[in-house]
């Protein structure tokens, strides 16, 4: 499978999926702003003409798209793993949490606070009406190991998610407790753990180049 990412974006919950799975991948690092393929310097939009991560190719040579598809692709992929669930209620529950991470919280809240060319007028607004979504979120971890009975993608998609509040200083996670909390227990798993460590790494380098391309 070829993995394709940006450091610390919404493809680290592939990532920390396939970790957790122990399933062999080539992580393909995409340069943002240019969609170039880093390896070997291709247009990424030749792969995904949207040029958004992840995207995934797997071993049959299928192209898949959209980060809460890939994560449900992996967990099937990998059913020995744990990290999906069998068929009925808990399969709807898992899409339910996927479906509110991308919509709720990625998409209706963190990328709008996290789009520098924002005004600061639309930044306030998007956060007056969906800071409420941690709020149901804090009441529902409350108790909770994690977002179903057992550690799963939308687990590897909550933190990946709930990681970037380092990047928005008007989420401050201390007014959640319970989210706080489940954030800073699951970090300690080795999946994760490994994952975000990479990535920074990968995330300094490629701020690095920014700087120099300047």
């Amino acid at each position: 499978m070829d993995l394709y990412f940006s450091p610390l974006a919404c493809s680290m919950a592939t990532r920390v999926a396939l970790y957790e799975a122990g399933a062999e991948a080539n992580y393909l690092e995409v340069d943002p702003p240019t969609k170039t393929v880093l390896k070997d310097g291709s247009d990424f939009r030749a792969v995904n003409p949207i040029g958004l991560v992840p995207t995934l190719r797997t071993d049959e040579g299928v192209v898949l798209t959209e980060n809460a598809a890939i994560l449900q692709y992996v967990a099937d992929r990998f059913p020995q793993s744990g990290i999906g669930t069998g068929p009925g209620i808990d399969r709807t529950r898992l899409h339910q949490w996927l479906c509110f991470i991308g919509t709720e919280l990625h998409k209706g809240l963190f990328v709008p606070v996290l789009d520098r060319k924002a005004p600061q007028e639309a930044k306030a607004y998007v956060l007056e009406k969906n800071l409420s979504r941690l709020d149901y979120l804090d009441n529902y971890l409350k108790g909770r190991e994690f977002l179903l009975d057992h550690f799963s993608v939308a687990d590897a998609y909550l933190v990946t998610v709930i990681n970037w509040t380092m990047a928005t200083p008007p989420i401050e996670l201390a007014k959640w407790p319970n989210l706080k909390a489940y954030y800073e227990r699951l970090r300690q798993q080795p999946s994760i753990a490994k994952a975000i460590a990479e990535e920074f790494e990968l995330y300094k380098a490629e701020q690095a180049r920014r700087k120099a391309a300047a």
